[in-house]
């Protein structure tokens, strides 16, 4: 990363370098057998990144001035679709001017989270805009965490405008880089995916797994085999929604998962934290655990068809669901992840098992736990490649996460910040580790 400040001509040139990223084209293009999609022409694509970074620096009545482009043809989309299934095209009776004050009026009507201004490239004119594209709201929930499903964005470049030199842009729902405070951010990584979460979510999923088997003998007509991972992609989506709508409150937040089979000792007088507000040990407590056990029920029940031809199901069947109880139960899911997210607006953590039983928040992390001096900060999913950096320059939250760690192996700290930025924490290889989620300036991401 360059030293300084970096500007829409910078962002340019490394969305140009990126292109040239053979690994890169082929995790975002992955059709590239069709064609890799093509970028404006440079001159042309650093008018428009300006211009939006121009736009991003007015108000709008003491608001800051958000809203979504695409560059594509208006004629590519369907005249006939609209949300929530496909994209509703609207097109001006003429051109608008591409130009930081239309951008500036039309924001307040292109909704961030519904809709999207889309602009063509005129040979003689440059960049036009052309009208409006209505995407609906679904395209949240693969950031925020959710099972319902959205239209794919087509392989076109989208940019991202969420405040005062705040800028991403995308190929399609891919995000290639983003301008954030005069700094430019790669996509962030994306632990969930990690082998090391799926284990640590293990407990969850192989106590509900082996919960739903025996409902699953006990059922008067055939289920369909379940997708042995879905138990934790279920709490990994709740895990997201957690973090989003603490990330979006602003106030920051603490939350430490440890081992289920520590419940018991935390609640009591312990070395490693006190808890301040406790919850009784009710099935309350571990609603969330019954609400994934129904979840993965039903999906088995409702799938006769796949039960006849021996087909697994999952999270595929799942998000497509148009069945009422998942509804309500995907509802009710994602209310727990709400209210735990609540929880952290007290000071202290909001402890959890892996096993995703709420213990209770406010939980104060020992002051005498031994401090932690170095740290090391995974570049990679797996903690493959690190680097080692001074605990010195965090907050708070941070440094008594780094503790516990320290000192509890098993245990797992996501520290939200007030500027959003995400850390991860636990104890890798031999040290305290932790994967850095940086701001990217997509709400979310």
């Amino acid at each position: 990363m360059r030293e300084g400040h970096s500007y829409p001509r910078e962002l340019v040139a490394f969305i140009y370098a990126r292109w040239r990223d053979e690994a890169f084209l082929d995790r975002v293009c992955p059709e590239r057998e069709q064609g890799n999609p093509q970028l404006p022409e440079r001159g042309v694509l650093e008018q428009v990144i300006s211009t939006c970074y121009q736009a991003s620096l007015l108000r709008e009545e003491e608001r800051p001035v958000m809203f979504r482009l695409i560059i594509r043809d208006s004629y590519l989309f369907a005249a006939q679709e609209g949300p929530p299934t496909g994209m509703h095209r609207l097109i001006f009776s003429r051109t608008r001017p591409f130009n930081e004050y239309e951008l500036h009026r039309l924001a307040p009507a292109a909704d961030f989270y519904r809709t999207l201004i889309g602009i063509f490239i005129d040979p003689a004119l440059g960049a036009q805009i052309w009208g409006l594209l209505h995407s609906g709201t679904r395209w949240m929930h693969a950031v925020y965490g959710g099972r319902k499903t959205s239209p794919p964005m087509p392989p076109s470049l989208v940019v991202y405008v969420t405040g005062p030199g705040q800028i991403s842009v995308c190929i399609g729902d891919e995000i290639i880089a983003s301008l954030n405070g005069g700094q430019i951010n790669c996509p962030t990584l994306d632990v969930f995916n990690s082998d090391w979460m799926r284990k640590s979510l293990s407990p969850l999923n192989d106590e509900t797994f082996a919960l739903h088997r025996k409902a699953r003998q006990r059922a008067e007509r055939p289920w369909a085999d379940l997708d042995p991972e879905f138990g934790s992609k279920i709490g990994q989506q709740a895990i997201r929604r957690i973090i989003s709508v603490i990330r979006n409150s602003n106030h920051g937040g603490l939350l430490v998962y440890l081992p289920a089979d520590m419940a018991d000792e935390i609640m009591e007088q312990n070395p490693y934290l006190t808890l301040k507000y406790q919850f009784l040990e009710f099935d309350s407590r571990q609603r969330f655990l019954s609400l994934t056990l129904r979840i993965m029920n039903t999906l088995a029940e409702i799938n006769e068809s796949a039960a006849a031809e021996g087909r697994m199901v999952g999270w595929h069947e799942y998000v497509n669901s148009k069945n009422e109880n998942i509804a309500l139960l995907d509802e009710a899911i994602f209310d727990v992840a709400h209210f735990i997210a609540a929880l952290s607006a007290v000071d202290g953590a909001v402890v959890i098992t892996k096993r995703q039983e709420l213990l209770g928040f406010g939980g104060v992390i020992s002051g005498d736990l031994d401090s932690v001096g170095m740290v090391a900060h995974a570049l990679d999913t797996e903690g493959g490649q690190c680097e080692s950096v001074l605990s010195e320059g965090v907050g708070t939250r941070h440094r008594a996460a780094y503790r516990l760690c320290q000192r509890l192996h098993q245990a797992i700290a996501i520290v939200i910040s007030q500027d959003e930025s995400v850390q991860i924490v636990r104890w890798h290889n031999g040290s305290v580790t932790y994967w850095d989620q940086v701001p990217t300036g997509v709400p979310g991401f």
